[in-house]
Formats: C-alpha cells, structure tokens, sequence
C-alpha cells in the first residue's frame, strides 16, 4: 500500500494525480478554466464587464443582432457575411464625401458614396444608416441611389431627415421595398411571392423565378450607394455611417440586443469558480467541524447536532432557496451566503461523525488523552488531519453542484441581476426562443461551459477518490 494522503504534500498529491487519467484530464480543464478566469479579470475589469453587460443598445449599435460566431461557417461550408462599416467622417477608400454650394441660393449639395464589395455566399441580416448632421431651419433633404455589380441604378428613397442624429432602417423600411418592387416588376410582370425583402432585392440576383418563387442567389461583386443631400444653408453639414450587418460575429457571437457573447462566457468562468469553490470550501470546512464536535463529545451535543441535521435534510432545500430568492432579490455574494447556511447541516455531518467515533477510540487517541492533551488539541493534530482524505474528494465533487445551482437560478431568473453569468445567457437565449429561432450557439456555449467545468471536478474528485480509496485504484 502507498503513503496515506494525509502524509503527502502539495507535490505528493499532484504526482498521485498525474498518475491517473482522470486526474490528467480533471487537471487540464481546471487549468484551461484558471486561465480563463485570470484573462477575463485582467482584459475586462468587473466595472468595465458590468457596463458593457448592462449598457444600452446603442453601444452596440454596429453588431449584428443575433449573430452566430464565425467558426459556424466550417460546419457550413459556406462563406458568411462580416460586417462592414463604411463612415462619411472617417478617410475610407471605399466612401467618399463631395460638396458644391448652389449658386445664387444660400444651399449646397453634398454627394456620398459608399463602395461596397460583397462577395459572401448568403444575405447580410441588416442594413443601416446613421445619420449625422447639423442644420438650423430645414432639414436636410436626401435622394439615396443604389447602383448593382451587374449595372442596374434604383433609386430607392427621397427622405428628409426628422432629427439630426435620425437611423434609417433599410432593410426594414416599406417604402422602400415598395420601390424596389415598382422596378423590378416593371421588368419581369410577375405575381410577385410575399417572401420577397428588401435585402434579397439589393443583394440578390433578381430573375422572373426569384421574385415568383422567393428564393435569391446571392449577386457578388461591387456595390455603389449614393446620398444626393441638399442642405438649406451654407453652414449645415451631413454625414452618414452605413452599416452592412453580417450574420455571424466574433468568437462566441452575439444576443438579441446586439452584445458579444464572449462577454458573459468569459466573466462567467471566474463567478462560477468562485461560487463553487467558495461553497464547496466553507460548507465542507463547517460540516467537518460539527461533525467532530458531534462525534468527538456525545452526549446532548451530539443529540442536538443530529436532531438538527435531520431537520435539514427534511427541508427542501432548493424550493426554499428559490423562495428567498424571489422575496429578497439577493445579488450573488449574498445568494453565496444563503446557501452556506442552507447546506451546512447536509448528509456529510452523519459520515463524518462516524468516522470521529470510530477514531476516538484508537490506542494512540487513549494515550493522548493519557497525556492530558486538551480536547482541542485532540482533534486538531489527530482526529482531523487523519478525517480530512476522505473529506476531500467529497469537497472537490461538490463543486459542480453549487455551479449548476447558480446556474439554475440565474436561469429562473432569480440569479443576480447585474453580473453576466452562464445562466443568464441561457435564460435569455430562452426567453427569446433562441432553439425555435436555429440560434442554437446561444444555448449550446454557456452549457458546454457549464459541463466543461462539472468535468474538470468530477475527474479530479474520482481520482483523489481512488488516492484516498486503495479498492478503486486502476489495475
């Protein structure tokens, strides 16, 4: 037989850990996990990844809504739309900005244009424009031209602007998909199918059977989009941002509200670290101790100590959890602490104290006591470093319990409302019908998280197991 644990050090459990695949494999995803967790907290501040969590729509106002991340397109096979930005203030080779002031009148036109080169195998998801202007009386009056690869010019709307910083919504916008249609079926006298856009209009190749049939081929080459702007005043200005949306982002995609995915995934790692860990580690830490006060006195404190710890083990614990939780609203730390309380008298006490009993009898505890060692001297240098072996693996399996509870809180909604965390984004990807929608990367990046963490525990806690468990140990 080998060296007891409790003999070991820090060096000597790592070598028995290395010893075993599962400890290898439990080893290697906590690390990938730790490092994770050090990234998110050095590249993202908490402040920081509260504020961008929380923050309004409009930060991310140049992200795509509900976009996959960009490595789908290797399952796909296909090349998938990025998005392109293309803004009048900022010196582009595919925008440019003219002015000519109008004479004999106090107004001047002012000539846009945006060169965009598409070559993706499927349509953007939106397309925008931002506006940016100053004027004094009029607003200014706008005429957008949208010239195709293959030569066709549309015009596609007269506007004039409501507000200085106004959006127009293309992609979305009646009037139009009303112009587009006025062209088109000028050409091709077709019924025309109702799921006909206004992106598969710009972006597709429009023949007699698409518009009948509704189904586009992507046109690929160069775009042209003209704003003829005519201000009413020699000091007005106009600018414009256009924004092409793709339908994938990053390295994790994004929500419904437009923000990275990466966000919550990363910050995620070090809340769900720190709950488990800090759970585990306390509830175990507590139990041991009133499991050898249990065991090691008897009597009335014994009695007390098991009459409470059946008490607990009848309570239900998470429906109780979750009826704190919708009353109070408690932030993590706080739900951190109500779980503690509400596991310290769990099903450990029992095994724990059995284990005291049977120690307490042991010649070298007679002759300790013989000695005139203290009670707390006893169980200090005796009873629990010879308990903790055991105690341990039980301490490392528990953690993805207390993950997954958080987890599953966050899920009903009764998590913290300000930290970005795992089950938040499940919970929203749910809300939103992220799996009716085929957004399935929304779901499947927080739970594989979620069970890359429960692994890493579980093979470390089976291979401190058959450390502390010679009858387990591999042949």
């Amino acid at each position: 037989m080998s060296q007891p644990v409790s003999d070991y050090g820090l060096k000597g459990v790592v070598r028995d850990l290395v010893s075993y695949k599962s400890g290898i494999v439990g080893l290697a995803i906590l690390s990938l996990l730790l490092v994770l967790s050090i990234f998110a907290l050095i590249a993202i501040p908490y402040n920081e990844a509260i504020r961008l969590w929380r923050g309004q729509e409009s930060m991310w106002i140049e992200n795509p809504r509900t976009a996959a991340p960009e490595w789908i397109e290797v399952f796909l096979g296909k090349r998938l739309p990025r998005t392109v930005v293309l803004d009048s203030r900022v010196k582009q080779p595919s925008s440019s900005k003219a002015s000519l002031d109008i004479i004999g009148a106090d107004m001047k036109k002012i000539l846009i244009t945006y060169k965009l080169k598409f070559d993706y195998d499927e349509l953007p998801s939106e397309f925008n424009l931002l506006f940016y202007s100053n004027y004094t009386t009029s607003s200014p009056y706008l005429r957008l031209l949208w010239k195709k690869p293959n030569g066709e010019e549309i015009e596609l709307l007269r506007y004039s602007l409501r507000s200085p910083d106004d959006r127009l919504y293309i992609s979305t916008n009646n009037d139009i998909l009303t112009k587009l249609l006025e062209f088109y079926t000028t050409k091709y006298p077709v019924n025309v199918s109702d799921r006909v856009t206004v992106l598969k209009l710009l972006f597709g190749k429009v023949t007699p059977e698409s518009l009948s049939g509704g189904d586009f081929e992507v046109e690929k080459g160069e775009y042209v989009l003209s704003l003829e702007v005519t201000v009413f005043s020699k000091n007005d200005d106009l600018d414009a941002k256009l924004i092409v949306y793709g339908t994938v982002y990053g390295i994790a995609g994004t929500d419904h509200l437009r923000r990275p995915l990466e966000i919550p995934l990363l910050w995620g790692t070090p809340i769900a670290l720190a709950f488990g860990l800090t759970a585990s580690l306390v509830t175990t830490f507590l139990q041991m101790l009133i499991a050898v006060m249990s065991g090691w006195y008897g009597g009335l404190v014994d009695s007390v100590i098991q009459r409470i710890t059946e008490l607990y083990m009848v309570i239900p614990f998470l429906p109780f959890l979750i009826m704190i939780s919708i009353f109070y609203r408690l932030d993590i730390w706080v739900l951190l602490m109500v779980v503690i309380v509400l596991s310290i008298f769990g099903g450990g006490i029992k095994g724990t104290r059995a284990l005291v009993m049977q120690l307490k009898e042991y010649p070298y505890i007679e002759a300790a006591r013989a000695y005139g060692a203290s009670d707390f001297r006893i169980i200090l240098f005796y009873i629990i470093p010879k308990i903790l072996p055991p105690v341990v693996p039980g301490l490392i399996s528990a953690v993805p319990g207390y993950v997954f509870l958080e987890a599953g809180l966050a899920f009903l909604g009764l998590g913290d409302p300000f930290l970005p965390t795992w089950g938040k984004v499940i919970n929203e990807a749910y809300s939103n019908g992220a799996l009716y929608r085929g957004l399935y990367y929304w779901v499947l990046e927080p739970a594989a998280m979620l069970m890359l963490t429960a692994f890493a525990f579980a093979f470390l806690g089976f291979a401190l197991d058959k450390i502390v468990n010679p009858r387990l140990r591999e042949l």
